[in-house]
């Protein structure tokens, strides 16, 4: 078979993983593109249908594994808001259970007591326990009077 039909196979298979994104679609663009290249150095039909077979099966044998717990784990980087999460900071307005200020990372955050019975005074150090919109949810970090 000529090296351009397999091209042709291949692009075809990657449209179809774009759609889909199972890996499969793309391992089996890879070992097209594989058998293209068998095909272009002139190795027959039979030898591009056994560059075909053996580049499917490390694909979905070896790669597909590997690929699919990558995609499981989360990120090892947090972004944005969801970075404060458990950073300390500072009380620069008493926080209680409804309003106050705190100040992390450099900024200047609207904080809630993450326990609605605490009222947590200025210059009291605290853990931020979530990011609920634009208010910290806040837990100190040492013992209340």
């Amino acid at each position: 078979m000529p090296w351009f039909v397999w091209l042709f196979a291949a692009a075809a298979l990657g449209v179809a993983e774009f759609f889909t994104l199972t890996l499969v679609f793309g391992l089996l663009a890879g070992a097209a593109l594989v058998a293209a290249v068998v095909a272009g150095v002139g190795i027959g039909f039979l030898g591009q249908l056994v560059a075909l077979g053996v580049a499917t099966a490390a694909g979905l044998v070896l790669v597909r594994p590997v690929a699919l717990r990558h995609m499981a784990q989360a990120p090892l980087i947090r972004e944005g808001s969801d970075a404060l999460v458990g950073r300390r900071a500072e009380v620069m307005q008493e926080v209680t259970a409804t309003r106050g200020l705190i100040k992390v990372s450099g900024e200047q955050w609207s904080a809630r007591a993450l326990d609605e019975s605490h009222v947590i005074p200025v210059g009291a150090l605290v853990d931020v326990m979530e990011i609920e919109g634009v208010t910290a949810v806040v837990y100190p970090r040492e013992l209340l009077p």
